[in-house]
């Protein structure tokens, strides 16, 4: 391949000041120099240029000079979209798991009546449905490929599910993409937890703790975060738990609760969660700075609810990662901005400190 054919395809785009063959790697070119035209504008035409070459290119921002990467294609990109049987299988695990937690709630007799469960797995589910397709349908509106939705069933656990994860299997073109799609899944799942949460209280009792709580058999109370204080408020006329009366939670309610819960953990401003591909987007590499905060801060909640330290170890081994898009140029527009900030809005008033607390 020749350089200098390649300089003149990005010429009116780019004015090249020096170039580096073989840069970062074997097959890949580096031009340094400033570009001429706004930077989406200038990826598009890039992208569509250079396709012939397979060559896909990166735009970054390196001090006063814009860097532009033309990488081989299969570096980048990915087109397999998993094993859809796979997700299937999985899938229908998670509803066993989780109409399992959904009885152990409603009787504590997995024999004696087994579809007790279904509303709170119902619930959770359609929760953690609406949010992974929320990513999904993102990231096909913007041509990434990704996986259907991975269900993680947890049997004999409190809620039957460790949640759902999908798979992006190519980078997204620029921080506007990847806020849509980082954003998509904890406010699309916000939407049907909020409902669910309301039917359930509506279902549920206020009644004194004395005499249902017992050093024997303590109750397991969940936490409270600003927005379940509100909707409790909203409810019940009454901030609540106080002068040891408390809700006596529906199973349905409770899924609405982990609803919340689910968004919060995701919007932690770190690594690969969606909380991190909103911080990038906002923030830049600056995003970074957040990490050892938002890692003190699960060491020390510890302290309070020993799941935070699971999260501590899981943000040592992963929270480092960062989901870099291809134009790191280009930045938010207005209404990106607006989205990011109602993301941050929500993982305020969705955070619980203390998520369970067992109350004898």
């Amino acid at each position: 391949m020749q350089l200098d054919q390649l300089r003149d395809e990005v010429g009116d785009v780019f004015v090249v000041e020096d170039v580096t063959a073989d840069y970062p790697q074997a097959g890949a070119v580096r031009f340094r120099g400033r570009l001429m035209v706004p930077t989406s504008e200038a990826y598009s035409r890039l992208n569509e240029r250079l396709a012939p070459y397979r060559l896909q290119p990166v735009m970054r921002r390196s001090d006063s000079q814009d860097v532009l990467l033309l990488l081989p294609l299969h570096l980048t990109t990915g087109t397999k979209t998993g094993r859809p049987w796979v997700n299937l299988v999985l899938f229908l695990a998670t509803v066993v798991t989780v109409l399992m937690a959904g009885v152990q709630q409603s009787t504590g007799d997995l024999v004696a009546d087994i579809l007790s469960g279904w509303p709170f797995a119902v619930g959770l589910l359609g929760i953690l449905l609406t949010h992974e397709f929320g990513h999904y349908f993102a990231a096909r509106y913007h041509g990434v490929a990704a996986t259907l939705p991975y269900f993680i069933p947890m049997p004999l656990s409190i809620l039957g599910t460790f949640g759902a994860v999908i798979n992006i299997r190519a980078p997204m073109r620029n921080r506007r993409v990847l806020l849509d799609i980082g954003a998509a899944g904890p406010l699309s799942g916000l939407v049907v937890a909020l409902p669910v949460l309301l039917i359930g209280l509506a279902l549920s009792t206020v009644e004194p703790l004395a005499g249902q709580c017992t050093s024997a058999n303590p109750c397991l109370l969940e936490g409270n975060s600003l927005l379940y204080l509100g909707v409790k408020y909203l409810v019940f006329g009454q901030i609540l738990p106080r002068e040891g009366i408390d809700v006596m939670i529906h199973p349905v309610a409770f899924a609405g609760w982990a609803g919340i819960l689910v968004t919060a953990l995701n919007l932690l401003p770190v690594g690969t969660l969606d909380g991190g591909h909103v911080a990038y987007a906002l923030l830049g590499k600056k995003a970074r700075l957040l990490y050892l905060p938002v890692l003190l801060a699960m060491i020390g909640l510890g302290f309070m609810w020993n799941g935070w330290w699971l999260w501590a170890g899981l943000l040592l081994v992963f929270g480092r990662m960062h989901a870099q898009p291809l134009d790191d140029v280009t930045p938010l527009d207005g209404k990106r901005k607006l989205v990011g900030l109602v993301a941050v809005v929500v993982f305020v008033l969705t955070f619980t400190p203390l998520p369970m607390m067992l109350i004898p």
